[in-house]
């Protein structure tokens, strides 16, 4: 053959014979195509039909056609599967066979092939072997995607073997895990192999197998799937294991790789049960292939002839000859002896290539035995830590970290980051977070080994099948769609697409995070700006994207957010318990997580979502703060954080909907410092009532304030080096600074007057600002509001202009007015930026913006409908129900209340159960009164008293008001009634009632009574006593995440309540004209000097740390793991019982020897007392033991 790779696979050779009918092929010499034989009278038949049904992925390439057999094989019986078959021949390349079982036949290319030798001659095996193929080879075939390869025929240990193929298929559920078993078969051992042939091309042939007795042919396994049939010249016996040895040679040079970017060589090893002497040649050829073997001791025959050399250490020739003497008694008689002891010496002399498995000794699992075997052979060449990759990335493949601990990082390789990087990428793709926790303690800086680039690798490795990837298709084709036809060009290597699959860019990851996180992820992946973006245009585009070679600023956050987006817990949760701001991350998980769950549509993936325990970390890790300092746990829920755009935890807090963690006594403690301002949290709310009346009393000492013993008037300056508890203290507890303090001149040298004006003005200031004050002053006004509202509709709502409106009713519209610029000041003129519908997005999402939206416009189109003669009536009464609506507003304000905040939360959950009890009532209802309508007064055109009788009569039922004088015709009195439709429509007369089968009317009476006064009502008094089981156990946690709205909705308003917060407006619309107006948001965010910061982090981490330790020792004091641990010691303690049977073999070794010595020595006397020799002195004497010594014996 000229060009290998250009033959037909399976068609492998030109032969002069067609292994199809058997006759000899005539060729012609011109142009070296065979011109036919009996089955195919031509060449171009012969082509049609051999070729027919792998026209699709065969060449037909006439120079190069050979007559060699591919195709499919139905077993028939009680098996009743399909298998694939080539025939080739035994020189047959063997890059052809492989080719063949992977492109053509579709096999994944294995990440492990494992070669059964040996074991022909078992026709019965012990249960412990059975097991060790049944529970180990093959599930260790499916667990790490192994071939194993037999001779693929019925009889031995391949027949036991195909059984635990077929168990583990009829086991296994999943249609993706199955066991590849590749039969590699000599021909003419074949039973009924005239089934191949003479089946026709385009159609599977169909094979019976059967057991037959031991002898020169059997049937082919078909539990078997691939078979490689090798017709083996007659003047080389053996072909078909040389031809094995060859494929096995160039598999192991093939590499394979395990769904991440790196790639391996694909291991094989051998495994030895029993085993004839002539498996020895074989054996030695694979071994200087370097191929490891993998004895199974026990098995008998040459394996453990093995074995027993392999535990003694030293041997020679005759005991190497005695051990197979004594193994094969026939070998007494055999010439090839000699040969055989020399092989099995040069076997051993590799003794880093063979690995003995005692299945009845040891109980590791074969596949970690296999992994083992394969890094010993890997060890023993080799301490350089390249040569250990394929290795490390073998045991990634088979997530066996146990073995990478103790045989590949155990100290003997000099393992540097850079060796590592190709492996960390695997293991970060494949989900393997135990390797990267490896990785990371065995030399990996994730600093220095996470650019941009590797992190938008890692994006481009999200499965299709995932919500992530769906959301990132999402923004892909949105920022497509937005670019149109022409491609904005990026940095090198940001390729938006390649063949077509999207390549996802770190651009459409940031607005997926800007969906989940908004503000807290304000700049991820972008270059910091340079200069201020224009009005109305978009910053982040992809041309800021950052450089693909820069390293990313925090490696720990983005793998904790690529970790999170897949839903990939455990290794989200390392990255969180590595990487700094835990608490911030936590909630950011958290709120990410719940975005997900809603989103994705899968059950069980929405289920793991909503158990995830980011919230738990974000509550524990925080307690853990609040109890080692108050202090800090208070600046570290206000401080602006470095990873997470600047954002507090109290923002991703209040993103994340985390109300167990606003539950939590430090945030409480925190509020309620906030809540009070700078007075002194136990001061009584008569004080402060008493205060705002006669606001003279805020400079006595009624009321206290916390902070004076402070001293305010020292700059940031003065904190410089953060060298005591107490400077640090006084920072963190620093108030903004007041202006008042940054007046000309030290304390010593102002005036009296000087330092009373400023405190004067600053208990002002203070007690005026304060939320509780503001609260105060907004409650009391609003009572006032409530009350002009009353006087004006009961007493003084005057007719249309000019004849009104009144005084009192104009400082109503005034006051209204005022409502509606505090609203507007909410929803659109705050600090977040975002653009204005964003703003009243946020805004209309609270239930109470809607509230006062919709109390605004019935105000607004009542005042519009007074002012109009003949609407005036219809607006007193949407002002009416405006009152309602303005009146029902007070309720959000009594949330602040801890016994009225939870009862209204209760009051909202029962809303809910009225409304479907409503929808069953109204069934019932409907039901009834237009039966009892249609039995009573069935024509009776007046349209309102129909809908009177239908509906509002039965609803009166329900509560006891039954007239039964218009129902009951023997109690309906005698009344002047009409049947004509004139009189009744102008009402000169009442409809005459039908009595026609009225006892039906009373009866349904009945019924409907029962139904709804019995069954209805206590159904919703039942669901109400649910409700408050369910809900009053967590009301704490609801009221205090509503506390906190309301504390900071109350922190944020200006100092007067309305009308006069009007004031407050123009005040602060002048001081934005002149400077930037002052915020009140700085109790809540705090931009914390760096040193300090930095010891705030360090000082988080270490808390968390304690966590994490206490967390660890709870899972090691489990009672599961104690009982692990225990079983952990039992198997160490057997280990050491089976260390005293070796030792006790090696002693009856080193008996026998010196037995065998003191023979010899005998001898040598016994010839020297017999010679004529003499030495000049006597013979020594044996030495007596004493008589202890010897009663000792005898005892």
């Amino acid at each position: 053959m000229q060009e290998r790779q250009d033959v037909p696979l399976g068609t492998l050779r030109p032969q002069t014979r067609c292994l199809r009918c058997g006759d000899a092929l005539e060729w012609s010499e011109e142009h070296s195509v065979p011109l036919g034989c009996s089955c195919c009278a031509t060449a171009d038949e012969a082509l049609e039909k051999v070729a027919r049904g792998l026209a699709s992925k065969m060449r037909r390439e006439r120079s190069h056609w050979a007559a060699g057999r591919v195709g499919d094989i139905d077993f028939t019986g009680a098996s009743k599967k399909r298998g694939k078959f080539m025939r080739v021949r035994s020189d047959t390349d063997p890059v052809l066979i492989y080719r063949m079982l992977t492109e053509e036949w579709g096999l994944a290319p294995p990440h492990l092939v494992v070669a059964l030798v040996g074991g022909d001659e078992l026709t019965q095996m012990k249960p412990w072997l059975r097991d060790t193929l049944r529970k180990g080879l093959v599930k260790a075939a499916q667990s790490t995607g192994a071939w194993i390869l037999t001779n693929g025929l019925r009889f031995g240990i391949t027949k036991h073997l195909g059984q635990a193929v077929r168990d583990h298929s009829l086991a296994s559920t999943s249609s993706k895990v199955r066991v590849v078993a590749i039969g590699i078969a000599p021909w003419n051992m074949i039973h009924n192999r005239e089934a191949l042939l003479t089946a026709k091309v385009d159609e599977p042939a169909a094979y019976k197998p059967q057991d037959l007795p031991h002898g020169s042919v059997y049937s082919l396994d078909s539990h078997h799937s691939h078979f490689v049939l090798v017709e083996e010249d007659p003047s080389r016996p053996g072909a078909t294991s040389e031809m094995r040895v060859k494929l096995l040679k160039h598999i192991s040079l093939q590499r394979t790789g395990y769904g991440g970017a790196g790639s391996f060589e694909i291991p094989v090893l051998c495994l030895l049960v029993h085993g004839e002497p002539r498996i020895l040649k074989r054996m030695h050829k694979g071994i200087g292939n370097s191929t490891p073997w993998l004895i199974l001791a026990g098995s008998g025959g040459v394996a453990d002839i093995l074995v027993t050399l392999v535990n003694r250490g030293c041997w020679d020739t005759d005991s190497v000859r005695e051990l197979l003497l004594d193994t094969f008694p026939s070998a007494h008689h055999s010439t090839d002896i000699s040969n055989w002891v020399k092989l099995i010496q040069r076997i051993l002399d590799h003794g880093h290539l063979l690995t003995v498995h005692d299945p009845e000794q040891e109980s590791s699992e074969l596949d970690t035995v296999i992994l083992k075997a394969l890094v010993k052979a890997c060890k023993s060449q080799s301490q350089e830590a390249q040569d250990f990759l394929d290795e490390l990335k073998l045991a990634v493949a088979w997530n066996r970290v146990d073995i990478a601990k103790s045989d590949i990082f155990n100290g003997d390789v000099d393992w540097k980051a850079r060796d590592l990087e190709e492996v960390m990428m695997d293991a970060l793709i494949n989900d393997k977070p135990d390797f990267v926790r490896l990785f990371v303690d065995n030399g990996v800086n994730l600093g220095d080994f996470l650019t941009y680039g590797r992190l938008q690798e890692l994006y481009w490795s999200v499965s299709e099948k995932s919500l992530l990837h769906n959301l990132l298709l999402k923004k892909y084709e949105e920022k497509q769609l937005l670019l149109g036809a022409a491609r904005a060009p990026g940095p090198p290597g940001h390729h938006p697409a390649e063949q077509g699959k999207p390549r996802f860019t770190l651009f459409e990851v940031a607005k997926v995070l800007k969906d989940f996180l908004h503000d807290s992820c304000k700049g991820f992946y972008q270059k910091t700006p340079t200069e201020k973006p224009a009005k109305g245009r978009l910053f982040h585009t992809q041309k800021n994207l950052p450089e693909l070679e820069e390293r990313c600023e925090h490696p720990w956050r983005d793998l904790f957010l690529w970790a999170v987006l897949q839903n990939r817990q455990q290794m989200a949760n390392y990255f969180w318990a590595m990487g700094p701001e835990a608490v911030a991350a936590a909630l950011a998980g958290c709120k990410i997580l719940k975005e997900m769950a809603r989103l994705e549509s899968e059950a069980e993936s929405a289920r793991s979502m909503k158990e995830a325990k980011y919230e738990q970390f974000a509550l524990d890790v925080f307690g853990e703060c609040y109890s080692n300092s108050e202090d800090r746990a208070y600046a570290l829920l206000v401080r602006r954080t470095r990873c997470w755009s600047k954002s507090t935890v109290l923002n991703l807090a209040t993103e994340a909907d985390a109300k167990s963690f606003f539950a939590h006594d430090g945030v409480q403690a925190l509020l309620t410092k906030i809540w009070w301002g700078a007075m002194t949290t136990d001061t009584a709310i008569s004080k402060l009532v008493v205060s705002f009346f006669c606001p003279a009393l805020i400079w006595t000492n009624l009321i206290k304030f916390s902070d004076e013993e402070l001293d305010n008037r020292s700059s940031q300056e003065q904190f410089g080096e953060l060298d005591s508890l107490d400077t640090e203290k006084a920072l963190l507890l620093t108030d903004d600074d007041d202006p008042l303090d940054s007046l000309p001149g030290d304390a010593a040298a102002q005036s009296c007057a000087s330092v009373w004006w400023r405190f004067l003005l600053r208990r002002w200031r203070r007690f005026w600002s304060a939320a509780v004050t503001v609260f105060l002053g907004n409650v009391i006004m609003y009572f006032a509001f409530l009350c002009l509202f009353t006087y004006v509709l009961l007493l003084d709502f005057r007719p249309p202009p000019p004849a009104g409106p009144g005084a009192p009713e104009i400082i109503l519209y005034f006051w209204v007015f005022t409502l509606v610029l505090e609203e507007l000041r909410q929803s659109f003129f705050t600090d977040e930026e975002i653009n204005i519908l964003k703003k009243f997005k946020l805004y209309v999402e609270d239930n109470w913006n809607k509230c006062d939206m919709v109390a605004i416009l019935l105000f607004v189109v009542g005042v519009s409908c007074r002012m109009v003669s003949h609407t005036y009536e219809a607006g007193r009464t949407v002002l009416a129900i405006d009152f309602m609506v303005f009146t029902l507003r007070l309720i959000h304000i009594f949330a602040i209340h801890k016994q009225l905040g939870p009862k209204i939360i209760i009051v909202e959950r029962m809303m809910k159960d009225v409304f479907f009890f409503l929808f069953f009532l109204s069934v019932w209802l409907i039901a009834y009164g237009v039966a009892t309508q249609a039995l009573l007064h069935p024509n009776d055109p007046r349209i309102d008293w129909v809908f009177r009788r239908a509906l509002y009569r039965p609803y009166l039922h329900i509560f006891g008001q039954i007239p039964l004088e218009e129902i009951d015709a023997a109690r309906m009195p005698e009344i002047n009634c009409t049947d004509d439709r004139e009189e009744i429509i102008s009402g000169l007369r009442p409809p005459c009632p039908n009595v026609y089968a009225n006892w039906l009317v009373i009866l349904l009476l009945v019924i409907f009574l029962l139904v709804t006064n019995v069954l209805l009502l206590n159904l919703l008094i039942a669901m109400f006593s649910y409700t408050f089981q369910v809900v009053q156990g967590n009301t704490d946690i609801f009221w205090k995440f509503q506390r906190y709205n309301l504390i900071v909705e109350y922190h944020s308003r200006p100092a007067l309540a309305p009308p006069f917060i009007i004031i407050s407006h123009l005040s602060q619309i002048l001081l934005s004209l002149v400077k930037q107006p002052e915020s009140k948001q700085e109790h809540l965010e705090r931009e914390l000097p760096a040193g300090l910061d930095q010891r705030l982090i360090t000082w988080e981490t270490v808390q968390k740390e304690n966590y994490l330790a206490k967390l660890e020792r709870q899972h090691w004091e489990s009672s599961e793991e104690r009982l692990k641990s225990t079983s952990s010691k039992v198997q160490s303690l057997l280990r050491i019982v089976g260390g005293f049977k070796d030792q006790e073999k090696r002693m009856a070794s080193m008996e026998a020897q010196v037995r065998y010595c003191g023979e010899v020595l005998s001898w040598m006397a016994e010839c020297f007392s017999q010679s004529t020799l003499k030495c000049g002195r006597e013979a020594p004497t044996a030495p007596r033991e004493s008589n202890a010594g010897i009663d000792s014996s005898i005892d």
